[in-house]
């Protein structure tokens, strides 16, 4: 297997309006996150990702760019940014930003210029439809609810918008709107940058018949993603982009892509490919989602988590690469969702990092991962800011398809805003994070889940996930070798092996508060074994053969 810098990193997720404030507004900004680089490096990461901080109306918070070239007002200048990429760089820290093409906001000049008459050169630089025997000229539903499709009555035609109405999807159908998006990619690349996130990528090829997409039993909207995901032209206009952009600098890049199998990432990330990196993957997200998607929040069941991360583990073992992730802004809070955030808060964090970051692929840490946050319960709908959470919370119950009790349940669970509370950084005030009113409330737990608690007690899980991305960078078996899993059938307890050449790691983890019992299975063979982390204390002395878990217990060992 090809050895690669991006292979042997750790990536850190920062969402930028929740993790440091820096002049009192509320709102988290970049001198924020250049104040506290030297926390990064303590940790460890090698690679900053960083979410949307360019100019925007913030309709999805950033996610909605109308400058790509300039910073939003709310995070800063862009003297300010140069400072923050300087601070990374001095530290030995790469920063990798996002890059969301499939759509801009409808604040953009290119989609102010586009809607203004159908003769205007960029009209075309978007996707726009009459409508069809009065109606829109698709039934497909939007991300965000409602249709995909928004009438504007100065032209009479409807544009695309696969997510909020304010999102118009750009048309990559057209090459100047491409070459236009790569000098943009290539002007941040030469500002030194290190690499791309790249947002919903595998959406910016349609079907350009635009066929009407599968009803559902009670559903009022079609199912389009047939025809935008994965579509037709994907690979060869993510070649043209590597030729013209990627292929020129030492960059790591990765494609968020829902709806992705491991044989379709192997297209997007096979060696040869000339394409990405890495590609995210929704498979193990997407555990417990039901008839109304993670609204349903139904329960998860072990095996089923086995078999997704298996199958992408063996699926891209021999080409292309894995990202690892247990949680980033969009999904809740990893020890809420797979883990004890009550009883067993720090075990089942730890035991959940370990499990995750013994796998083969790029481990990617989301803010606060590292010292345990959890979901957070706001008493009120009012209390939330995140767009698809409210948008949902209306349908739904004005719909009468869930109660409002049924949906506050639900977004406790698995609501996006679970991941877009400020960081905890101490038990003052508003946790730290900010001398004024924050833009969104902070989890009332921070005083006592906070990063100062975290640095003054050797046993937290921050110094765990330290830890961790130590021995990522001493182990090669743990980048590289190949995975394997143990007792597939098992609903308590994950266990694997790692294999490189002649060395062999054990992962044991029990994903649960009971003490079920581990044997270990005939045909692993060993000598010695030698502990080289665990979340409990471990008699060097006991046996591996046979061992009864502790709640939420984790441990590697290296087997000689």
């Amino acid at each position: 297997m090809n050895q690669s810098w991006w292979k042997e990193s750790v990536v850190y997720q920062i969402y930028p309006r929740s993790f440091m404030d820096s002049n009192g507004d509320g709102i988290g900004d970049i001198k924020g996150i250049t104040s506290r680089m030297d926390y990064l490096k303590k940790l460890g990461i090698d690679v900053i990702w960083l979410s949307p901080v360019f100019q925007s109306p913030n309709d999805d918070n950033g996610y909605d760019i109308s400058d790509y070239q300039k910073i939003m007002d709310d995070f800063g200048t862009m003297e300010d940014f140069d400072e923050m990429l300087d601070a990374a760089h001095q530290r030995g820290i790469k920063l990798m930003m996002d890059l969301v093409v499939n759509h801009s906001s409808d604040e953009h000049q290119w989609f102010i210029e586009s809607k203004s008459s159908k003769d205007n050169e960029k009209r075309d630089w978007y996707i726009w439809k009459p409508g069809k025997d009065g109606k829109e000229p698709t039934n497909w539903e939007a991300a965000f609810k409602g249709s995909v499709w928004e009438y504007d009555e100065g032209t009479d035609e409807y544009y695309l918008h696969l997510f909020s109405k304010k999102q118009p999807d750009l048309n990559w159908e057209n090459p100047r709107l491409r070459k236009e998006v790569y000098e943009m990619m290539n002007w941040w690349l030469e500002k030194g940058i290190d690499g791309f996130r790249m947002d919903v990528i595998n959406f910016i090829s349609k079907d350009t018949s635009y066929p009407d997409g599968k009803v559902s039993d009670g559903k009022k909207y079609g199912d389009g993603s047939p025809y935008f995901m994965n579509g037709p032209r994907i690979h060869e206009f993510l070649q043209e982009m590597n030729k013209e952009v990627l292929s020129k600098y030492d960059t790591i890049t990765v494609g968020e892509a829902p709806g992705v199998t491991p044989e379709e990432a192997k297209l997007y990330t096979g060696a040869d490919r000339n394409e990405l990196h890495m590609v995210f993957q929704f498979e193990h997200m997407g555990l417990g989602d039901g008839p109304e998607g993670k609204w349903s929040n139904l329960s998860w069941k072990l095996t089923d988590l086995k078999k997704v991360m298996t199958r992408w583990q063996k699926g891209l073992e021999e080409d292309g690469w894995n990202s690892l992730y247990w949680n980033n802004h969009d999904q809740p809070r990893v020890v809420s969702r797979f883990g004890n955030d009550k009883e067993y808060r720090v075990e089942s964090a730890k035991m959940l990092a370990t499990c995750l970051h013994m796998m083969q692929g790029t481990p990617y840490i989301y803010q606060g991962e590292e010292i345990g946050m959890t979901n957070v319960r706001f008493e009120s709908i009012d209390q939330y800011r995140d767009i698809e959470t409210l948008n949902a919370f209306k349908e739904l119950t004005s719909e009468n398809r869930m109660s409002e009790e049924e949906m506050m349940t639900s977004i406790y669970a698995r609501g996006r805003d679970n991941a877009r509370t400020p960081m905890q950084w101490n038990a003052e005030e508003h946790g730290g994070f900010t001398s004024g009113a924050p833009w969104i409330e902070v989890n009332p737990n921070y005083k006592e889940i906070n990063v100062e608690n975290a640095l003054e007690d050797q046993e937290s899980i921050f110094y765990y996930y330290q830890k961790l991305i130590k021995l990522r960078k001493e182990n090669k078996t743990i980048v590289y070798g190949n995975y394997d899993l143990l007792f597939e059938e098992d609903e308590q307890i994950y266990a694997y092996t790692r294999t490189l050449g002649e060395e062999s790691l054990l992962i044991i983890c029990n994903f649960t508060s009971d003490s079920p019992l581990f044997t270990l299975p005939s045909g692993i063979e060993y000598n010695s074994s030698e502990v080289l982390i665990s979340n409990y204390p471990i008699d060097e002395e006991d046996s591996i053969d046979s061992i009864e878990m502790k709640p939420f217990e984790a441990r590697v060992y290296k087997l000689n």
